[in-house]
């Protein structure tokens, strides 16, 4: 059903948005790094936040959780904080 929040589904963003915070972490645009430190701060806490609500078995806090972590993430990179061009993780051209 993908109107439910699985622990399969769950995994699977946590996963996908590990991988998009690994990605950008040493991708900061030089010449706004405290924008892009700020961004990926919040994408951070996020992230941190929905492990935290997955230990409480609140599997559709964290997942919310997740989508805005990776919603920071994102905008960052499409608004060029990130250097990224991984189009499958992020809005951007490869």
């Amino acid at each position: 059903m993908d109107n439910l929040v699985t622990e399969e589904k769950l995994k699977k963003y946590f996963s996908i948005t590990k991988e998009a915070l690994d990605m950008a972490r040493d991708k900061f645009d030089k010449d706004r790094i405290n924008e892009a430190e700020d961004f990926f701060d919040m994408a951070s806490r996020y992230y941190s936040d929905a492990q935290h609500f997955e230990k409480q078995q609140n599997l559709v806090l964290a997942f919310a959780a997740l989508n805005y972590a990776h919603g920071w993430l994102d905008a960052g990179a499409r608004i060029g904080l990130f250097k990224v061009k991984d189009s499958r993780l992020f809005t951007v051209d490869d």
